[in-house]
């Protein structure tokens, strides 16, 4: 998973997106691409902001690359853009976004939006470094693969006790503190979902 450019935009409703700051990680193409590959996501950025309305998120496919927008709108009229691989998940991608222009106009007064060259948001280049990693972006994406990995401690503590030779079936029928019911009703449930297995 990769992300190649991250970009802010001011987008006005009618007329052309203006890049207010920019970052990109091209270290994955050969030096001899990389100014092409730089031109094709700055024109690939600008045009997916300007045709993106005002409120609206999209992801728009291009050959092996993802560009994820989200055009804000608002008092601000600020629109952003990620060009990701196709691997990059979705909702971290605008889960970033969304902080990235948060961000932006916490530290960018709107007075400067006029005059980008002025404009200095350094933080652009720490969120394409640190958001690399999708989990970092998403926290509930990071609490679903802390509780899968969970689920993959629980699936080898029962494999392992069943490993020591001890079968479940034996358990249960040995059990003090099964009744006879419960005992049925294992042996109920097993025999219905024989058909089934657990991952």
């Amino acid at each position: 998973m990769k992300i190649f450019s991250l970009t802010v935009f001011l987008a006005p409703p009618s007329g052309a997106a203006t890049s207010l700051s920019t970052a990109s990680d091209l270290s994955s193409f050969s030096f001899y691409q990389r100014s092409s590959v730089a031109e094709f996501m700055t024109f690939f950025t600008k045009t997916v902001a300007e045709r993106t309305t005002q409120g609206q998120r999209q992801s728009i496919q291009e050959n092996n690359y993802t560009a994820h927008v989200y055009n804000r709108g608002g008092a601000e009229q600020l629109a952003a853009v990620i060009i990701t691989d196709q691997e990059y998940p979705v909702r971290p991608a605008f889960s970033l976004l969304t902080k990235l222009l948060d961000d932006f106009t916490a530290k960018v007064p709107q007075s400067s939006f006029g005059n980008p060259s002025a404009i200095s948001f350094p933080d652009i280049n720490t969120y394409i470094q640190k958001y690399q990693d999708p989990r970092q972006a998403d926290t509930i994406m990071r609490v679903q693969q802390e509780l899968d990995e969970t689920k993959i401690v629980l699936h080898k503590t029962i494999e392992s006790v069943l490993e020591r030779g001890e079968k479940l079936d034996n358990l249960v029928d040995r059990s003090n503190a099964l009744s006879a019911q419960s005992k049925m009703f294992y042996k109920t449930a097993k025999k219905q979902n024989s058909c089934c297995v657990v991952m």
